[in-house]
């Protein structure tokens, strides 16, 4: 397979609007899910029905067996990867620093920057030129959150994407060598089904009148900046963590 990527948490919003690209653009797609594999099911048969390569492929990466798991499934189906986006993410409901509980900062953590760390090792032992790979590409799904801290609301999701954008310039020099290139995407207040799973369905709108361009973003304009990271249109871009937040 010329072009693989797996594209974490790719069942819905950026994830799945980044595997629709990266489809188009000629990749096969391994789309992971944690529990809705209807949505998965889904996004792998809009691929298929358009020409595309794509399986669905369940794990919670915050589970090192399922991680493992998940790339041995790939490598048979598919062979070695190219290509990933660490897209998965959570939030949690808003609160104050003082309310928020361990239980609540682990599963941030986990998901959030272990998982994301997992995926990448398992990644780079497929792509890396040292460990008979031909090179490829990760990109991280950050958060404008990262450099805004989200007082008041999620200074743990925050903090969180800050260790992701830490890992991104670390990975992407310790790797450069070895033809993985690194990057991120920094997405502002983008129109996705996140903001419900923190309790605050209408969140993205409700905050348009404070951003520079009044109107929150979109899945598909997120997915267009890490597609371009992926592919050879950037292939001098490594360590860099874009912006898409409209000006915010």
């Amino acid at each position: 397979m010329s072009k693989l990527v797996l594209i974490t948490g790719a069942s819905r919003g950026i994830g799945a609007a980044t595997a629709l690209l990266a489809a188009r653009q000629g990749y096969a797609v391994a789309v992971n899910y944690q529990a809705n594999s209807l949505a998965a099911d889904e996004v792998v048969r809009q691929i298929r029905q358009a020409g595309g390569q794509a399986m669905a492929v369940q794990a919670d990466v915050a589970q090192e067996s399922q991680v493992l798991a998940m790339f041995e499934k790939i490598d048979a189906k598919f062979g070695r990867l190219t290509a990933l986006v660490n897209n998965v993410g959570v939030v949690d409901r808003t609160a104050r620093v003082e309310a928020i509980t361990l239980a609540r900062l682990q599963r941030m953590f986990e998901v959030n920057v272990f998982g994301s760390f997992l995926c990448a090792r398992e990644a780079i032992k497929r792509m890396s030129t040292r460990h008979g790979g031909s090179g490829g590409a990760i990109v991280n799904v950050s958060s404008a959150a990262a450099r805004l801290g989200s007082p008041g609301q999620y200074v743990d999701y925050a903090a969180a994407k800050g260790a992701i954008d830490t890992f991104t310039l670390g990975l992407a020099q310790e790797v450069a060598a070895e033809g993985i290139r690194v990057n991120a995407v920094r997405p502002g207040v983008i129109d996705t089904e996140i903001h419900a799973s923190g309790g605050l369905p209408d969140r993205a709108h409700d905050l348009a009148p404070q951003l520079p361009m009044q109107r929150p973003g979109r899945a598909e304009e997120v997915a267009e900046s890490i597609v371009w990271l992926l592919g050879e249109q950037s292939s001098y871009t490594t360590g860099a963590l874009l912006d898409v937040a409209g000006g915010r």
